[in-house]
């Protein structure tokens, strides 16, 4: 009889390719929720890199990127803290006023859909970064490197 694989809920996965690992909380709309959350990251020595919170009148959908994704999935299983874990693909961001349109067009003119981009906090290289979440995180990394970007993995970002 096949066993059922795990679901992300429980299991982060290595992923092929310049990915970068996302965790997706709900957290109760209540005066510092989003402190706790950090102060126990903190505690354990876990950076987080990327932050966006998407507010709702009872809850707000946080999403994280982190330098040690493993150690912040045991801390949401400590914490009883239902998360979903995702990919992403991270790019650094040209110089110039048209860089930011020109990283869009490209993935315009393969016909992939972003679903959402945020920035991140950390500047390897002295570069910003853009996470997006993509349709197709392989085919969006092969066309952004073929048009001269710079993709970052986890690897990049974790200690």
């Amino acid at each position: 009889m096949p066993t059922k694989a795990p679901s992300s809920s429980h299991t982060v996965r290595a992923k092929p390719g310049p990915l970068v690992h996302q965790f997706s909380i709900f957290l109760e709309n209540k005066c510092g929720r989003l402190l706790d959350l950090t102060r126990s990251f903190s505690q354990s020595n876990i950076h987080i890199l990327g932050l966006s919170v998407v507010d709702t009148t009872d809850s707000a959908v946080v999403r994280l990127v982190v330098d040690d994704p493993d150690k912040a999935a045991e801390i949401f299983h400590k914490n009883q803290i239902h998360f979903s874990d995702t990919t992403l693909i991270v790019a650094e961001l040209p110089h110039g006023p048209a860089g930011f349109a020109s990283m869009l067009m490209a993935l315009l003119q393969a016909e992939i859909n972003i679903y959402y981009t945020y920035s991140l906090i950390v500047r390897p290289r002295d570069r910003p970064l853009l996470a997006f979440h993509v349709e197709d995180n392989e085919l969006a990394a092969d066309v952004l490197k073929r048009n001269g970007f710079t993709t970052i993995g986890q690897a990049d970002l974790s200690r």
